[in-house]
C-alpha cells in the first residue's frame, strides 16, 4: 500500500460524475431543497440494504448508483465537494 500522501482519490471520475449530477438534475433539485433530498438519500439507502440482503446483482449496481446521484445531489446543494470529502480517508483514516 502507498504512503498516504501519494495516494489520490480518482478526482476526475469523481468529481465528473458529481457535475453530471448536477447538469442533469441541478435545478429541480434546489427546487426539491435539502431536506427532501436528504429523505430522497436515506429512502434510497434503505433499498440498497434490501438489495444486499435480497437481491440480485443488478439490483445491488442499481441501487448503489441511486444512492452515488442522491448522496451527489445533496453534496451539490450543499456546495461540498466529493472528492474533498473523501480525501480524508487517504490523508489520515479514522
Amino acid at each position: 500500500m502507498a504512503a498516504p500522501h501519494t495516494v489520490r482519490v480518482s478526482a476526475v471520475r469523481l468529481s465528473a460524475f458529481q457535475e453530471l449530477m448536477e447538469n442533469l438534475y441541478g435545478e429541480a433539485d434546489r427546487e426539491r431543497g435539502v431536506p427532501s433530498t436528504v429523505a430522497w438519500l436515506a429512502e434510497e439507502v434503505g433499498e440498497l440494504a434490501q438489495a444486499v440482503r435480497k437481491g440480485t446483482k443488478e439490483q445491488q449496481l442499481h441501487e448503489f448508483g441511486d444512492v452515488l446521484a442522491w448522496l451527489c445531489s445533496l453534496a451539490n446543494q450543499m456546495d461540498i465537494n466529493l472528492e474533498e470529502a473523501a480525501q480524508r480517508y487517504v490523508d489520515n483514516p479514522p
